[in-house]
């Protein structure tokens, strides 16, 4: 009895000094995820989590997708909407802010036709939807409606 006393007295000396042996990595206490979903406003206070931008036209955060979509000429057919520009309108209409795809934007105003807004080298002409051109060269187009575009359909009988 003595004996299996000092066995087994043996036997948790060795566990306990096993469970001791941890590394200073494996003692440390896990770190708390401190990051708070909508904490990431930009310089202008915009969520940009939740897909909005400041607009330098319209003094407020926007959702620029939300505008004219114009896709890039090089791959008119691409679904993907993070190579797209978009555009939206003042209310007067003389005037529209354009988004890059590299998150830049600019106004362009109203030139000497209704079709035509101009800023620097670049020119929006309103032609079979929307182009965009950069000294001349077309960059990006559309089909002027407003929003994303989404091939096929939930639906298939749609025509």
């Amino acid at each position: 009895m003595k004996n299996l006393l000092i066995v087994i007295a043996i036997t948790s000396i060795f566990i306990s000094c096993k469970l001791n042996d941890a590394t200073d990595e494996e003692v440390k206490a896990p770190v708390k995820d401190s990051t708070i979903f909508g904490a990431d406003k930009d310089d202008d206070g915009c969520l940009a989590s939740a897909g909005y931008t400041w607009s330098k036209l319209n003094k407020e955060c926007v959702k620029a997708f939300t505008g004219i979509q114009l896709n890039p000429a090089s791959d008119a057919a691409t679904e993907d909407e993070t190579l797209c520009a978009y555009v939206l309108f003042n209310e007067e209409g003389d005037q529209a802010e354009i988004f890059l795809p590299d998150d830049k934007s600019f106004i362009v105003t109203k030139g000497t036709s209704d079709k035509l807004w101009v800023f620097k080298d670049y020119q929006l002409i309103a032609q079979n939807g929307y182009q965009l051109k950069k000294a001349g060269q077309v960059v990006f187009s559309g089909d002027g409606e407003i929003g994303s575009k989404v091939s096929g359909s939930d639906n298939p009988d749609a025509q």
